[in-house]
């Protein structure tokens, strides 16, 4: 749906809205929003809504801290009861300077450069994400517990998938935020979900996965659930990934499907997934963010560890379903739902680009278990966050990607990070070696 400036004050005075939250993603992937009485609409869509960023992860100094917040128009939504009891109208915003230029280090700005340089070689891009998540049980002052809410598995049913309640409810709240809702299911981990929407361009899809954590975690808390979408919260358990399925076009023409091929596919497709193949390393530093995150990519619990691709080998990086015409698509593997989704799509999208442009080869297909293969002729994600940051370190690719705002003060807060974890002691190491 359209919406103008005059559309959104008729609709807002016919819903009776009190408030306006402005919302934005800092560098990290988290929501950010600022909330104005309803007053300052007219303010709001002249572009003059300004914020302290100074506090706002990879953002500015406190010596410019001053910046703009400008609605995207059409992300205009009232939002439903079921997230907010008092009627409150949401934009997605970009972040501005205050001499009207766009913020550098602004993830939706990054993604929108990304999307530029696809147009300019002719392509659009679609996107179709699934982010998985748990349900946890709250204790009684609220917070939650390392108690899952059921003891389903893969495709349960009530009763033993006591989350059918909570995932209808969520389903219901994301159709009124105009999302076409595809299916939803217990996952393979007991008290783990997955509800999968439709594909759409990068910038919305990007945007629809911020708009889907919030829903899941305001619905799962209206039914006395957490919901985490922590990569790896149990050991032993399966963890929580967020698949990308990408397909690109021209003309409205999918340019992956190739009829005269043998696998249906075509070059530029293989080129395309070569790139990302080459950049995988450092691709994981913002796919695979966290130290968590790579607890979840090791060998037996259905994530990937070796950078390859296949037709449903589900072991690859990289998988090719079997629809074709304009289906055609490959589904990156690796990444996981506490990525920044406009700062992955982003090096994403960037590394299969260079791919094209250099007639990257991918190899073949890939017909093994790679998990029962103990050698180096196939190469592996990296095995830990440091050595992610390492990559993105030496990928000029990328950084170019992230742009030097961003990739710089993401490599420092991400070492630091890796730094504080190195200097835990886990029980783990306490039970296996006090006693040594």
């Amino acid at each position: 749906m359209t919406f103008t400036k005059e559309s959104i004050k008729q609709e807002v005075h016919d819903k009776g809205v009190e408030f306006i939250r402005l919302e934005f993603t800092d560098m990290l992937g988290d929501t950010k929003n600022v909330e104005l009485p309803i007053e300052e609409l007219e303010s709001v869509l002249e572009n003059e809504a300004m914020f302290d960023s100074s506090s706002i992860s990879g953002f500015s100094d406190i010596q410019e801290s001053d910046m703009y917040l400008y609605p995207d128009l059409s992300t205009f939504k009232v939002l439903p009861s079921t997230v907010d009891e008092d009627p409150v109208a949401r934009f997605i915003c970009d972040i501005y300077t205050t001499d009207g230029t766009p913020f550098e280090g602004d993830p939706r700005y990054i993604l929108k450069r990304a999307m530029k340089e696809a147009a300019e070689m002719g392509y659009t891009v679609n996107v179709g994400p699934e982010p998985e998540f748990f349900l946890f049980k709250l204790n009684d002052e609220g917070y939650p517990i390392k108690k899952m809410n059921d003891r389903g598995g893969y495709f349960d049913a009530s009763p033993i998938d006591k989350g059918d309640k909570v995932r209808r409810d969520i389903v219901r709240t994301l159709k009124k935020f105009g999302f076409e809702m595809e299916a939803s299911h217990h996952e393979v981990a007991m008290g783990q979900h997955e509800i999968n929407f439709r594909f759409d361009d990068m910038l919305r899809a990007a945007d629809n996965i911020q708009t889907f954590k919030s829903v899941v975690k305001d619905v799962a808390t209206n039914h006395d659930y957490h919901a985490t979408f922590m990569p790896k919260p149990i050991a032993g358990e399966n963890g929580s990934g967020m698949h990308c399925h990408l397909s690109l076009f021209k003309d409205g023409e999918s340019v992956f499907c190739d009829e005269k091929d043998e696998d249906g596919i075509s070059v530029t497709m293989k080129h395309f997934m070569g790139g990302i193949l080459k950049h995988a390393p450092g691709i994981a530093a913002i796919t695979n963010p966290n130290v968590n995150s790579y607890k979840r990519l090791v060998p037996g619990y259905e994530a990937p560890v070796s950078i390859a691709w296949s037709h449903s080998n589900r072991s690859c990086m990289i998988r090719v379903p079997s629809t074709r015409g304009k289906g055609t698509r490959f589904e990156v593997r690796n990444p996981d739902p506490t990525a920044n989704p406009y700062l992955a799509l982003a090096v994403t999208i960037q590394a299969g680009l260079e791919g094209i442009r250099n007639k990257v080869d991918p190899g073949a297909a890939e017909t093994r278990n790679l998990y029962e293969v103990h050698d180096d002729t196939v190469p592996t994600l990296p095995t830990n966050l440091k050595e992610a940051l390492t990559a993105l370190r030496k990928d000029k690719v990328l950084m170019n990607a992230l742009g030097d705002h961003t990739s710089n003060i993401y490599l420092d807060e991400k070492e630091e990070e890796w730094t504080e974890y190195s200097l835990q002691v886990s029980q783990w190491e306490t039970d296996k070696y006090m006693n040594k």
